[in-house]
Parts: C-alpha cells; structure tokens; sequence
C-alpha cells in the first residue's frame, strides 16, 4: 500500500499541516515514500530561495515520476473512460495501485477516476 499525493496534499505539507507531516513521517519509516508525478509539482512551485521551503522539504522525500508519454497515455485512456478532463488528476489515478491511498484536495474527481480504473484506491480528503 503506497500513498500518493495531489496537490492538495503538497500544499497541506507546505503549510505545516501536523496531519499529512505525520502521515510522511510514518510513510518514510516503513521504507514506503509518497508519490507523485511531476505535474502535481508544476501545479504548487513557484521556487524562490526559501520560498517554499517546507515544500522543498517534502519533495525531498517524495518520490516524483516522471509525467512521460506511457503516463500521459494511461491518463488520456482513463479521461476518455470517466468523461472528465483534467489530465493531472488522471495521471496521479494513474499511479495509483490496488490499496493505494490518494490524499486530495478534489475527492469528487479522484473518486470518479479511481471508479473506473477497475482498482480498489483510498481516496482521503486533506
């Protein structure tokens, strides 16, 4: 079981969300890093020395996938099944495992993705 993080989730770590700092921690601990895919990080940088410095943190120990080709694809697939359009909520579904956890800022539109990607994933509100 792996944890993948929206947006949402990253933003909640940059403002010092006691939850989500502690569910990285256990994450970590159990040798289990969040994911993510690089258009999660496009939507929350805005860089900056020391801007963004709890994020920085966190990405640091967040393991970040490439949004490449075989992910953008599997995104487009899934977006063509659901009839929704955003394809970085897809590709982040995408990632996404049996048992896996999504915590999100968007459960409506992760929960309608993760229904029809034929696999049982967690979606936890942040």
């Amino acid at each position: 079981m792996s944890d993948i993080l929206d947006s949402g989730a990253l933003i909640a770590l940059e403002a010092d969300d006691r939850r989500m700092w502690r569910r990285l921690k256990a994450a970590l601990r159990a040798e289990s890093p969040p994911r993510t895919h690089g258009g999660v990080v496009a939507q929350v940088w805005r860089g900056g020395s020391g801007r963004q410095a709890r994020l920085a943190k966190a990405l640091g120990a967040v393991d970040v996938v490439a949004l490449d080709e075989g992910l953008g694809r599997r995104a487009g697939v899934l977006l063509a099944r659901c009839g929704l359009t955003d394809a970085i909520d897809a590709a982040l579904v995408c990632l996404a495992g049996h048992g896996d956890q999504i915590f999100t800022s968007d459960p409506d539109d992760i929960a309608a993705l993760a229904a029809v990607s034929n696999r049982r994933i967690d979606v936890i509100p942040v």
